[in-house]
């Protein structure tokens, strides 16, 4: 399999990071709330779906643990694409970026995890994966506060 070098993998994430968040309409706040909510709301379902069948069911099965980390990965992909459409005002606009980059960084190492050939590896990947969720909890937590919507359960 060809992986793209670090360095492919840096000039696209620029060239997406550079890509703008808005669009030409002009919504209100709380129609932006509800939009971000719903996206935030139905990755964090699939996230909790996959990550509990990772620690529960699938936690001594490879292929089954490396399915719901490849779910995961694209979980993450998905919010952040979704994410990207919505046209937040521009100082929710800068975080909203932020949490774009560091959940894209997030999903590359889901998906390296994902790989793994073995358990023992797979499971080497938690201690990161969990430090990973720092950024990404405190661009949510901004962006929510924002917004004015109550904190998540979980992000």
């Amino acid at each position: 399999m060809n992986r793209p070098s670090a360095a492919a993998l840096t000039a696209i994430a620029a060239l997406a990071f550079a890509a703008p968040l808005t669009s030409t309409a002009v919504a209100s706040q709380s129609s932006i709330a509800a939009r971000y909510l719903a996206i935030a709301e139905a990755g964090n379902r699939h996230l909790e779906r996959d990550f509990d069948s990772l620690e529960g069911p699938d936690k001594d099965n490879l292929a089954r643990a490396r399915a719901d980390l490849k779910d995961a990965a694209a979980t993450e992909r998905l919010f952040d694409h979704r994410l990207r459409q919505i046209a937040f005002p521009p100082g929710v606009e800068a975080v909203a970026r932020n949490l774009y980059r560091v959940n894209q960084l997030r999903a590359r190492l889901t998906f390296a995890a994902s790989v793994a050939t073995t358990l023992a590896y797979l499971h080497s990947y938690e201690p990161v994966l969990d430090a990973a969720n720092g950024p990404v909890e405190r661009d949510v937590g901004e962006i929510r506060h924002a917004l004015g919507l109550p904190p998540p359960e979980t992000s």
